[in-house]
């Protein structure tokens, strides 16, 4: 067994140089021209990366097989409602949330975001259908899902091709949640008294109003920007 003669570390007889330092090694009893077969492989060995379809088919097996045995568990032992039908239908709903991520990366993420809102309001519908609330789902429900959806979409383009600054995603989400906020509160007055009014979401848009135009100033002046981003270290 040879030692490394400057850090004193214990060597295997293959090294040829010390793995702390670099030292060459050196050992006066061992024959130069002796070859010693190292203990490590010499092959470095390579695990073989997981892929997105690997992923997709472990979701699609997992989630499938829930759905099945949920639905086996409520036709034949707790049978006293269709809660089943939940469970199922989230399944379905995940499936669609992860599988346009996994299989087709090329889809833009716009049409991936429309085709969360569809599967949400798909899970929704089946809500309301089982609990015999289809007017307030189509009253409510839908334009709201579609509002939030429509808007998701909006923001996600503008990022991508208008600007990924700070200051305009801040801006970007006042306004959509304010424009979300004044949906819900006509969409549920209309459902109630059949009019079109706001309430409380006026305050909410207000609020928003103030700050958009606080953002877009600073914005528009570099150095109110440029302090602004060396404040919050951006």
């Amino acid at each position: 067994m040879a030692y490394c003669v400057n850090c004193g570390v214990k060597l295997e007889e293959s090294l040829e140089k010390c793995p702390l330092c670099n030292t060459p090694v050196y050992h006066p009893d061992m024959n130069p021209e002796k070859k010693v077969k190292s203990p490590y492989p010499e092959e470095r060995g390579t695990v073989e990366k997981v892929r997105r379809t690997d992923i997709a088919i472990l979701l699609i097996v997992l989630l499938g097989s829930t759905a099945l045995g949920c639905g086996i568990l409520n036709a034949f032992v707790y049978t006293k409602s269709l809660w089943s039908l939940y469970v199922i239908t989230a399944c379905a709903v995940i499936l669609l949330f992860c599988l346009p991520v996994l299989l087709y990366r090329k889809l833009p993420v716009v049409i991936m975001t429309l085709i969360d809102g569809g599967a949400l309001l798909l899970y929704v519908y089946m809500v309301a259908e089982v609990n015999h609330g289809i007017d307030w789902f189509r009253g409510i429900a839908v334009p709201v899902i579609w509002l939030g959806t429509v808007l998701a979409a909006i923001f996600i383009y503008l990022k991508q091709h208008v600007s990924k600054s700070i200051l305009f995603t801040a801006m970007l989400t006042v306004i959509g949640i304010a424009i979300f906020c004044v949906g819900i509160n006509v969409s549920v007055i209309y459902y109630l008294e059949q009019k079109i009014d706001i309430t409380w979401s006026a305050v909410v848009l207000v609020c928003a109003a103030i700050i958009t135009v606080s953002l877009i100033t600073v914005m528009r002046i570099s150095r109110l920007r440029e302090e602004v981003r060396r404040r919050m270290h951006l």
